[in-house]
């Protein structure tokens, strides 16, 4: 069967689609969220060139929506997997959207007039969205979906304001489930990762203080598109963030938390580091390290720059806590390498550079699928075939294997369209 599923549709899952659909083969991507785009959508800059990631990132989406060989599914999850490599039958669970996906073109007339605000989950619940919303201004597709935990109608039967402004008539609340049965000669598994949560680790106050960030929130802070369009403002008064301090290893690189290195969080806080003075010559960045570690082509270089050109500055000291000040100031409180003493530094805002984990749901797919996960809890794959899981005929690419950078993740992604291609085309 020349067809193949590629479950996951960040950038990992979007450039296996791409791949094998150049290559005639006709390839079923599952999403779980209403958009393609993964956790690169969430994210203002690449690294090391500062390049915008959504200009990078776009362009293959919509290639994937358009692509004649590329069956878009999308707010659906993995069910069920029988058969063998070759001839795999696949159960797959669309959830509704609510919308007609053929009907709506994303105008957000709808939205306006939605009366219901919820925490907007892209924007990591710094900002609100409606009931029906979108799920980010570049979507793909760009459709609406409305929210059945938050909807009024659906909760209660009251309400419909968006079906009646619809100019389209999109508005659909008797959609229901559907499970679509496939077949299929391979899987690619890209189902990516999360983040680690820093609540446990009481002493850096994350959730008790409101300067205190991880990196993912800080990158929707200074995003163009994020809750603030893109002006670095304190969570706590809206002040301008003149002073950042970044803590390295949140939850990596401990016995007790996650023992590996996560890679790129160095890097990373590094970049917020210079996108902050970009928005603001004002500002002074400190990174709190253990060490650098800076494993990509032109990361060592990207960081040694910062410290020259963006008044960036790499403090070696381990961070044993974190206060606050009367004004909400953080005060990082940590242990300066050199001498072994106790030091301290108020700052604006805190952001804790957290390790990349597992998919929530990596235990369930992989369970379903029949594959094994490491100690960690990533996809185990064949260290001679670093494509092939346990199971043959099922493939996996991208931070489902284990931390990675965006190349990494493409190329791992290119590396299991080929052995994918394998299996169907012979």
């Amino acid at each position: 069967m020349k067809e193949v599923l590629v479950l996951g549709g960040g950038i990992a899952g979007i450039q296996a689609a791409l791949d094998l659909a150049e290559q005639g083969v006709r390839v079923h991507l599952v999403e779980r969220t209403p958009s393609l785009g993964g956790r690169m959508a969430q994210l203002d800059k690449t690294f090391p060139t500062n390049d915008c990631s959504t200009c990078i990132l776009s362009p293959k989406m919509v290639d994937c929506a358009r692509h004649p060989n590329i069956v878009l599914h999308t707010c659906s999850e993995l069910q069920a997997v029988a058969g063998e490599a070759g001839a795999f039958q696949v159960r797959v669970l669309q959830h509704p959207r609510y919308v007609d996906e053929e009907r709506c073109t994303g105008c957000g007339e709808c939205a306006l007039k939605c009366p219901r605000k919820v925490p907007d989950a892209f924007n990591l619940g710094l900002s609100q969205r409606r009931a029906i919303y979108l799920y980010f201004p570049q979507a793909v597709p760009l459709v609406m979906t409305i929210d059945p935990e938050q909807c009024t109608y659906l909760l209660r039967g009251k309400c419909g304001l968006c079906r009646q402004v619809c100019p389209a008539g999109a508005i659909d609340f008797e959609q229901k489930e559907r499970e679509l049965t496939l077949e299929v000669g391979a899987i690619i598994v890209a189902t990516g990762y999360d983040f680690y949560d820093p609540t446990p680790l009481s002493q850096y106050g994350y959730r008790r203080y409101p300067n205190v960030l991880t990196a993912l929130e800080f990158e929707r802070l200074i995003s163009a598109s994020g809750p603030t369009g893109g002006h670095l403002r304190r969570p706590s008064d809206s002040r301008p963030a003149r002073r950042i301090g970044f803590v390295q290893c949140t939850g990596s690189r401990h016995v007790r938390h996650n023992r590996y290195c996560s890679t790129v969080c160095c890097v990373h806080s590094t970049k917020e580091a210079v996108l902050a003075w970009e928005h603001d010559p004002e500002t002074r960045s400190y990174i709190f390290y253990t060490d650098l570690r800076g494993s990509g082509k032109g990361f060592r270089e990207y960081m040694d720059r910062a410290a020259r050109e963006y008044q960036v500055t790499f403090v070696h000291g381990r961070v044993a806590q974190i206060v606050e000040e009367d004004d909400h100031n953080p005060v990082i409180k940590y242990e300066e390498a050199a001498t072994s003493r106790p030091q301290r530094m108020t700052v604006d805002l805190a952001v804790l550079a957290t390790s990349l984990v597992p998919a929530r749901d990596a235990p369930r797919v992989a369970q379903i699928l029949g594959i094994e996960l490491d100690e960690f809890g990533f996809v185990r794959v064949d260290p001679f075939a670093p494509t092939d899981t346990s199971r043959p005929g099922v493939l996996a690419c991208g931070c489902c294997l284990g931390p990675a950078d965006i190349p990494q993740s493409v190329a791992q992604a290119s590396a299991a369209a080929a052995r994918a291609a394998e299996w169907v085309l012979g």
